[in-house]
């Protein structure tokens, strides 16, 4: 049996898409995900203790459950329950695969994957029962495969040892944000923003567009925004329509982050800064001057 993990993360339907291509896949949900027209079939994870995320209860399900492949999304969720799961039945763990291929003779997985922040891919050769890999996001566009859905319910067995670690409580957004990770447009801050305040601008610009905003790691590193609004290799994986950054250098860990995006616009006063080179379009100002522009004009236009 082939199993592919899947939550509410969106990462999961990609990961989903990924895992067909080694044949017949079984979905394991845990959570109100919906998986239809994805595989043929889908085993809904339920039982009583099961309202909030715990990696070891997550784990134990899929050891139960026996299957002879594992695939997850490369989320943290995803590597943390593979990680348990290698953990206690003794076999390797291959993280953030983008491509895969059964070896003719059945034993063994050829896989590529993403090292060193996706700057460097490395091919290798899985083998062991079960094999366990992580899909790294955005490897494959979510594709649902146009087949009916039977969903069966699975409960496992669990105990207390299973719930040591469990989601105690969640601290959501507010009202009407947009997530970063879903956005259709990021506008995305870094040193050059210059403060929190700074932000303001941002934020304007990414309300007149039904966006959300986001930071580079020295912007999170120095207050000015959370962690959660972080693109990059240790932050979130984005993959808007258009993405605006404006005063971020470009480091190799942000580019990881925004190198989805299918249109990339940079305001930046350096032209050589490393972003630039990756951008549809740059604009070579302060951005403190352009982002008012921008946003003039579009009231003007009113949107």
């Amino acid at each position: 049996m082939i199993a592919c993990l899947v939550d509410d993360d969106p990462v999961s339907l990609e990961a989903l898409t990924f895992a067909a291509r080694l044949g017949d896949v079984e979905a394991v949900v845990f959570g109100d995900i919906d998986v239809d027209g994805y595989v043929a079939h889908a085993r809904r994870v339920v039982h009583d203790r099961l309202d909030e995320y715990a990696p070891e209860a997550w784990a134990q399900t899929i050891v139960e459950l026996a299957p002879d492949i594992v695939l997850a999304p490369g989320t943290d969720r995803g590597h943390e329950v593979l990680a348990h799961v290698a953990a206690r039945l003794g076999v390797p763990l291959t993280a953030n695969v983008v491509e895969v291929e059964a070896e003719a003779d059945g034993d063994a997985l050829r896989l590529t994957r993403q090292r060193w922040g996706g700057s460097l891919l490395e091919e290798a050769t899985l083998t062991g029962t079960p094999k366990l890999l992580t899909i790294a996001p955005q490897a494959v566009e979510a594709r649902p495969a146009g087949v009916a859905t039977t969903v069966e319910d699975f409960t496992p067995t669990l105990g207390d040892e299973h719930f040591v670690v469990r989601v105690a409580r969640r601290e959501e957004p507010s009202s009407g944000a947009v997530r970063l990770d879903t956005a259709r447009v990021v506008v995305g801050g870094g040193r050059g923003v210059g403060s929190t305040e700074g932000f303001e601008l941002l934020e304007e610009l990414a309300d007149l567009l039904g966006g959300a905003v986001g930071g580079s790691r020295v912007v999170t590193n120095l207050g000015w925004r959370p962690h959660s609004d972080q693109v990059g290799q240790t932050g979130a994986r984005i993959a808007p329509d258009l993405y605006i950054a404006c005063g971020i250098s470009g480091a190799i860990q942000h580019i990881v982050g925004c190198r989805a995006a299918k249109r990339i616009l940079v305001i930046n006063k350096d032209p050589s800064a490393p972003i630039v080179a990756r951008a549809d379009w740059a604009v070579i100002g302060d951005l403190h001057e352009v982002v008012p522009a921008i946003v003039a004009e579009l009231r003007k236009d009113g949107v």
